[in-house]
């Protein structure tokens, strides 16, 4: 890798009424509970000395509310774009976890040769995921070499760029990650390499 790089803070949103009942979100709108608002506020002042130049969101409400109140005191915008979305779970949405679980399994943790599976169930799979996220995260590393940038994201997404630079997922049921956690992560534009990781402690 090169000597410059850029960091990306890679976080998920905090927590919504469907994250507490344990509801399929996938591309449904939902906004943040009181919970989620509060832990967004935490993180924001856990991360209040990080000199952000920019700050991006997916385009869905919990995602981009929790990136206004992570970034609140500093004078940033935050850009919303679709790629940062959750991942299309088609028709899951909706409908409790454990339907999901009984017809396919842990979806976040299904090996790389039953992960195609996954688009007979109209489930995006992590080959999907990647082929929009990384080709985004190149280019805004590229762009912003030397400076420090926020991605409010989704568990889904989190768990499939985990999974891209082979990173040992804990399992699931014993180590949930955790609503508005996070990954470091360094970038040169081309390799990407986990620096600290705040999703699971």
């Amino acid at each position: 890798m090169k000597n410059t790089y850029c960091t990306i803070y890679l976080t998920r949103h905090g927590e919504t009424e469907w994250n507490e009942k344990k509801l399929i979100q996938g591309h449904s709108d939902v906004p943040l509970n009181k919970k989620g608002e509060e832990q967004a506020k935490q993180l924001g002042k856990e991360l209040e000395n990080i000199d952000f130049t920019t700050v991006f969101s997916s385009d869905l409400l919990r995602a981009k509310n929790s990136a206004e109140i992570i970034i609140a005191e500093k004078k940033l915008k935050v850009v919303t774009i679709k790629t940062l979305r959750e991942r299309f779970f088609g028709r899951f949405e909706r409908k409790p976890l454990n339907v999901l679980r009984k017809t396919i399994g842990e979806v976040m943790l299904v090996s790389k040769e039953k992960q195609k599976e996954l688009n007979l169930f109209d489930v995006e799979n992590d080959e999907d995921i990647i082929s929009r996220l990384i080709p985004f995260m190149k280019k805004v590393a590229n762009k912003y070499l030397g400076k420090n940038v926020l991605m409010v994201t989704h568990g889904g997404l989190l768990r499939a760029f985990l999974s891209y630079v082979d990173y040992k997922i804990p399992e699931y049921t014993e180590r949930p990650m955790k609503n508005a956690g996070y990954l470091i992560i360094e970038s040169d534009g081309e390799e990407f390499e986990i620096k600290e990781e705040k999703l699971f402690k």
